[in-house]
């Protein structure tokens, strides 16, 4: 039996659940919460993350994430978009669209904070690629 087209369809079902902010739990069992979380990677994870969002994610929501063949991640354009609706997305990505699903790369916690980063304003890449 083919599970791919079921997984697809709670995948989404989550992600919608997520938009309208029901409390979808997160991946690892714990509830996604919409204030800021307490978790924070290392210094070096943080660069490492800082540079997947800029150059990866950054060859769809442009460069300086104002916007491209995927939406703007600015701090105004996810302004009034659900701290969990954003992790679940990156996380999981979009079915149907080209978001892919980051969570080979990161965990929910670190898409949590991406997110967070992204509503407070995303910092830049430092000069120079971390060793």
């Amino acid at each position: 039996m083919n599970l791919r087209p079921v997984l697809s369809l709670i995948v989404a079902a989550g992600a919608c659940l997520a938009e309208v902010s029901i409390g979808l739990a997160a991946p690892s069992g714990a509830v996604a919460l919409a204030a800021p979380s307490a978790f924070a990677p290392a210094v070096s994870r943080q660069q490492a993350l800082v540079r997947m969002v800029r150059q990866d994610c950054g060859s769809c929501h442009g460069m300086r994430l104002t916007g491209g063949l995927g939406p703007a991640l600015t701090p105004q354009a996810l302004r009034e978009k659900p701290v969990e609706s954003l992790a679940v997305t990156i996380y999981s990505g979009r079915p149907g669209t080209p978001m892919p699903p980051w969570r080979a790369m990161l965990s929910y916690e670190e898409a949590q904070w991406i997110v967070e980063q992204l509503l407070s304003g995303f910092p830049e890449e430092p000069m120079g690629r971390p060793h």
